[in-house]
């Protein structure tokens, strides 16, 4: 029997700020939902209720036309409602095995009886993992969690999410750090799932995946739900209804700006132990775009530039004088910024706030002697949340609790603040919806306007035909096409991009 989840005018406020104002939505067995919104729009905090983590809502939650109390996330779970959150870290314990985590629950509730060792483990957590069709050996599954990258840790939640089959399953940005070929395993899942009764509420700011997966649309915006549409999707009306008519019409092509003077030279940078060597220029006056699949290379050339990773071969000039940064501090005193791929991991500190987060790696600039100008700092947050239309409560609000495109929003301009003379931006958009998308690609392009040098990295073809002037395809290491946007077409730079090295 196919089960039907139904939120009847939900509503949820944090202080004096209303963020779901009597909302209504079903999620039918058999069915994928897509919620569509901007940053801010409310769709985190309705995940939230329907996880447990906010039973004091107003409204109703019910399943199978049964009221229920969703008063903890174990609560939530033992009803059939399993939630897979798009921040990674929130789902993972390091410490344990793979194995013990994909386990993780069941042992806690003593499902597996007595645990003595992983071996015993091991048969019930291969089976687990080989849901989602992952082919992890026993060595793999005895590796400590917190070894994993991104990718494979999101994996591990899914499989996670589908030991025991759920009534709905809540996905959150799911193949915001995955190949394209995980992507297309995680869609032939949820296609089964779907098919096998499962409701899926499916949450993504990549369009051609819902236009993919989804067999309903659901547009929800300033915590009202705007519009919904079953298939075929009309886009503009979509994108209109979740953005406001005027911003639709703002979103147009740019145009393309070249870059005369060399600002930074590479030659020789080897990325791989199998890959070959190359020569590249970073231009002043044009954005930078590198595209590559997961595993092409492109964190590993931002973190060489940046000094966060140590380059084994080649050299590279500023200017024309020797570059040699150790460590991001020496990239950062030339005037060399980067916003990393792992926001949460690298760029912020849990319950420091906007302001703090703002002000960190330029806090010599804010301080009077030995004495932080607290006032300078909030002025700097100020002006953040004000030019990069960050939603949030002031310069004071944790900036763990904003949304992830203003989360985002807050790192980019953080370094635009400092003034780089380039600025390196790896995957700025990941988990980031249009509106926000839109306010960081103008930030980078006028940046690159102004005279200073812009490299955005991404693996989403969307996102660099937005952003960039020209585009370098990286495939295992090696740039396989280097040319500018318009001598070049979509078509040429996914065949590229799916080229063997």
């Amino acid at each position: 029997m196919q089960s039907t989840v139904e939120m009847k005018q939900i509503t949820m406020a944090f202080g004096a700020n209303l963020v779901l104002r009597g909302v209504d939505l079903d999620v039918s067995g058999g069915e994928v939902t897509a919620l569509l919104g901007a940053n801010g729009a409310g769709k985190s905090t309705l995940i939230k209720v329907l996880s447990g983590i906010y039973p004091n809502h107003g409204g109703s939650v019910s399943i199978d036309g049964s009221k229920v109390e969703l008063q903890t996330p174990a609560v939530a779970k033992k009803l059939g409602l399993q939630t897979v959150h798009q921040r990674i870290n929130e789902g993972v314990v390091p410490g344990l095995s793979v194995a013990e985590n994909l386990l993780f629950e069941k042992i806690t509730q003593n499902d597996m009886g007595r645990v003595g060792s992983i071996r015993q483990i091991m048969p019930k957590a291969k089976e687990v993992a080989a849901a989602l069709s992952l082919e992890w050996s026993e060595r793999f599954m005895r590796k400590d969690v917190y070894e994993l990258g991104i990718a494979d840790q999101q994996l591990l939640i899914l499989a996670r999410a589908l030991v025991d089959k759920p009534k709905l399953l809540i996905l959150d940005e799911p193949t915001s750090a995955l190949s394209a070929a995980e992507v297309d395993n995680l869609m032939r899942v949820i296609r089964e799932m779907r098919d096998s009764g499962v409701g899926i509420l499916y949450v993504s700011h990549r369009l051609s995946e819902i236009d993919s997966i989804a067999d309903k649309l659901v547009v929800l915006r300033d915590g009202v739900i705007r519009g919904e549409q079953t298939k075929p999707f009309e886009w503009s009306k979509a994108l209109g209804q979740m953005l406001g008519e005027e911003a639709v019409q703002d979103i147009q092509s740019n145009k393309e700006q070249r870059g005369e003077q060399t600002f930074l030279e590479i030659e020789n940078l080897k990325l791989f132990n199998r890959s070959k060597p190359f020569d590249l220029d970073i231009r002043t006056g044009e954005v930078t775009g590198v595209i590559g699949l997961l595993g092409s290379g492109k964190t590993e050339i931002a973190e060489s530039i940046f000094g966060a990773a140590k380059r084994k071969t080649g050299s590279m000039k500023i200017k024309g004088g020797q570059f040699r940064p150790r460590h991001p501090s020496d990239a950062i005193k030339q005037g060399v910024f980067m916003v990393p791929e792992d926001r949460a991991s690298s760029s912020m500190f849990p319950s420091w706030s906007i302001a703090r987060t703002a002000s960190l790696p330029f806090l010599g600039q804010l301080s009077n002697g030995l004495q932080l100008g607290f006032q300078a700092e909030k002025n700097r947050a100020k002006e953040i949340i004000e030019e990069l239309q960050v939603v949030a409560t002031g310069p004071e609000q944790e900036v763990d609790a904003l949304s992830g495109g203003n989360q985002q929003k807050v790192v980019v301009g953080r370094w635009l603040k400092g003034k780089p003379e380039m600025l390196i931006l790896d995957e700025p958009f990941r988990g980031v919806d249009i509106g926000a998308r839109r306010t960081i690609s103008v930030k980078s392009r006028a940046l690159a306007e102004s005279g200073s040098a812009v490299m955005v990295l991404t693996s989403e073809v969307d996102e660099l035909l937005e952003v960039a002037d020209r585009v370098i395809v990286l495939v295992d290491g090696e740039p396989k096409l280097d040319t500018y946007l318009s001598e070049t077409s979509r078509e040429e730079i996914v065949g590229k991009m799916s080229e063997v090295a």
